[in-house]
């Protein structure tokens, strides 16, 4: 389903040249749940804003179901992102003056979808993730486990193909972080894909397989 081709991606400033990533071979399956781990600053952030094409290779390619994403102009890869990938952050980034029904709604507003169908799509991701109570709470209102449980509601909301989550237990402590695992092990069982990274033994050992990265490179 996502396939990086000796991936690689620089960052550089007027004095500092870093290699982020360096020759990245990685396929994801459709319906994988894969977790990525390794120091901090080894680069697992990096590869996966590549895999959801927050970013762009500085050499390399990037498929998305086949097709190398190079060949899409710039409005296509946003429509991709938007539509195939659901993102899940470890801090949340909730808008705290919005209701949690509207922080979720958020990534409809890009679809041509009418208010009613937003708000429907809105109700259903956040029961799934066990918050239908709280839809007219706002975020200050919530626990951090609620918080990050509306974050996957958002990431959710749009019906996504792949779950791309960047440490989403890592601002939790062992009980909610628990609960969130729960909750992505059963979307992955209802066929979504997961890309996670986590510094968690125990959260990776969740998943279905693990690739380690160290100094931008895979070494598992």
């Amino acid at each position: 389903m996502i396939k990086l081709d000796k991936v690689s991606k620089t960052y550089q400033t007027d004095k500092v040249e870093t290699l982020a990533v360096k020759d990245i071979d990685l396929h994801v399956r459709k319906g994988e749940f894969v977790c990525m781990m390794g120091p901090s600053g080894c680069g697992k952030s990096t590869l996966l804003n590549l895999i959801g094409l927050l970013d762009r290779p500085g050499a390399g390619m990037v498929h998305v179901d086949g097709i190398p994403v190079k060949t899409y102009r710039d409005k296509q890869v946003a429509e991709m992102r938007n539509t195939t990938f659901g993102f899940i952050f470890q801090s949340f980034h909730l808008i705290n003056d919005l209701r949690v029904i509207d922080n979720v709604e958020l990534p409809l507003l890009y679809r041509n979808l009418s208010g009613s169908e937003r708000r429907t799509l809105a109700r259903e991701a956040l029961e799934k993730v066990g918050l239908g109570a709280r839809m007219d709470h706002y975020p200050n209102q919530l626990s951090g486990g609620q918080q990050q449980r509306v974050a996957i509601a958002r990431a959710i909301v749009g019906r996504p193909h792949v779950l791309l989550a960047d440490e989403p237990t890592g601002n939790l402590d062992s009980k909610m972080g628990a609960e969130i695992m729960d909750i992505l092990l059963k979307l992955n069982r209802e066929g979504t894909t997961i890309v996670m990274v986590s510094h968690s033994e125990h959260d990776a050992k969740l998943a279905g397989r693990i690739v380690r990265v160290f100094d931008g490179q895979l070494v598992a």
